[in-house]
């Protein structure tokens, strides 16, 4: 699958067969499907404790792990979810329950409560908490991949593109195994852009961008969009040129693929398996 070209993938079979997938998980769900599959839950995990941490951070920086409990040195993939930075909770995705990899589903601070780069900064607290006790779980903290759903799928990018934000919590962006982003930004998010009093028409390439650490070392990459002339704007064609550059500079491992007929939202339910394979790959590696 390295370097492989965007591709235009009808899933209307595989979409029939998932459709009664539930776009969200309650804690009683999760709870039993993990029982059933021998898995367990570790709920409310605050994963930024430093002495300075506001009340803010204490009440939004909490993480859940959801992992197997009867095998060790699994993959995991930490989750984002969507929002576009503004709303939304942790939450586990059905597909990627009972696969043999731990789940760890995110919350994280909201704009305008924060302004950037504040929340991706807590997506790298999140990804090093991680790599840092994911072991105790019985993971290995070398098949860890960071995934998401649009701001999630931006939040993940970003945290595994800048090396700076990891290392700004001791953790080097070496560590990740893959990421894994459904219809995010590469540029800059237009919700940093809003901040700044700019339209969501005014693209803007800067540090907070994706795209701006275009890098062969980046880890394995699956970048996966809806159907363009369905997405929201310009979130192909974004992703398109980042593969691209991905290329471009020599990365080894970086696949786009766009899913005919569907929508931003849509996406979702079609893309998981596909995150479910990138996983089962890269996590071997």
């Amino acid at each position: 699958m390295s370097g492989v070209a965007a591709a235009c993938v009808p899933l209307v079979v595989l979409a029939c067969a998932i459709g009664s997938i539930s776009a969200a998980s309650t804690s009683a769900d999760v709870a039993e499907a993990a029982e059933a599959a021998e898995y367990a839950v570790e709920r409310d995990v605050l994963y930024r404790d430093e002495p300075d941490a506001t009340p803010y951070m204490r009440e939004r920086c909490m993480l859940d792990v959801y992992y197997p409990t009867d095998s060790e040195g699994f993959a995991t993939v930490i989750w984002f979810h969507a929002g576009g930075l503004t709303s939304g909770e942790r939450w586990i995705p059905e597909t990627l329950k009972s696969r043999g990899f731990a789940v760890v589903a995110v919350d994280y601070r909201l704009s305008p409560r924060v302004k950037a780069p504040a929340y991706i900064d807590d997506a790298a607290a999140a990804t090093a908490w991680c790599v840092r006790n994911i072991e105790r779980f019985g993971g290995d903290p070398d098949r860890v991949v960071v995934a998401g759903h649009s701001a999630g799928a931006y939040l993940a990018s970003m945290v595994g593109t800048d090396a700076r934000w990891l290392a700004g919590h001791s953790v080097s962006t070496d560590s990740l195994a893959g990421i894994a982003a459904i219809s995010g930004h590469t540029a800059t998010h237009f919700t940093v852009r809003a901040e700044r009093g700019l339209p969501g028409t005014r693209v803007v390439i800067d540090g907070l961008a994706p795209l701006y650490h275009v890098s062969a070392d980046a880890p394995p990459m699956l970048l996966i969009t809806g159907d363009r002339e369905r997405e929201m704007l310009g979130r192909y064609e974004e992703n398109a040129f980042f593969h691209r550059m991905m290329l471009e500079v020599g990365h080894a491992d970086v696949q786009l693929l766009e899913l005919d007929g569907y929508d931003h939202g849509g996406v979702v339910a079609p893309a998981l398996p596909l995150v479910v394979e990138f996983v089962d790959r890269v996590g071997s590696q």
